[in-house]
């Protein structure tokens, strides 16, 4: 007897799986200017208790980020336009660069003014951004939680209902403890 294809069973144990956890990114929103002017992005996947979140990041040209130091990893794929980190301008990361950063990492992301498209950079961040002002005082902290907080509110503000990705796990007692 042969098992259905949803039915057969692996020889060690494994987590249930009824359905194949998958979205198109057409059909997520962008969240136009949703983390500040120039930069908007669409939520793939934000599991807050791992720290992990990956976005489709939407730059328009001249856009910049805090400089920011990374608490995990981050793999970084750049999809058109052009972007740079200030502190490495001969680095140019163009459509087809693919970015690894380790842990502790610091940088400031910027969009060249000169560009001519939007960039569109697939990120995937272990951890949080964690933003310093111009004169190293703290900024701000960009996390899959703040990412989860911005796609909400973004979305209450342009009636856009719910934005749907993929989410991670959630925390909680066994039954009976």
């Amino acid at each position: 007897m042969t098992a259905e294809p949803n039915e057969r069973r692996a020889p060690v144990f494994s987590l249930p799986q009824d359905q194949l956890l998958t979205l198109n990114v057409n059909d997520i929103p962008v969240l136009k200017d949703a983390a500040g002017p120039g930069i908007s992005f669409q939520p793939l996947y934000l599991d807050p208790e791992v720290g992990l979140w990956t976005v489709m990041g939407i730059f328009a040209p001249g856009a910049e980020l805090p400089a920011h130091l990374h608490t995990g990893a981050v793999h970084g794929y750049t999809l058109s336009g052009s972007w740079i980190y200030k502190e490495y301008p001969d680095q140019v990361q163009i459509a087809g660069s693919y970015l690894y950063e380790p842990a502790s990492s610091f940088h400031t992301f910027y969009v060249p003014d000169t560009n001519t498209e939007e960039t569109l950079v697939l990120f995937i961040v272990y951890g949080a951004n964690v933003g310093f002002t111009d004169d190293g005082q703290f900024h701000s902290i960009l996390d899959a939680l703040t990412v989860q907080k911005l796609a909400e509110q973004w979305a209450q503000a342009n009636d856009a209902g719910t934005i749907h990705y993929l989410k991670g796990g959630s925390a909680g007692y066994t039954n009976g403890a």
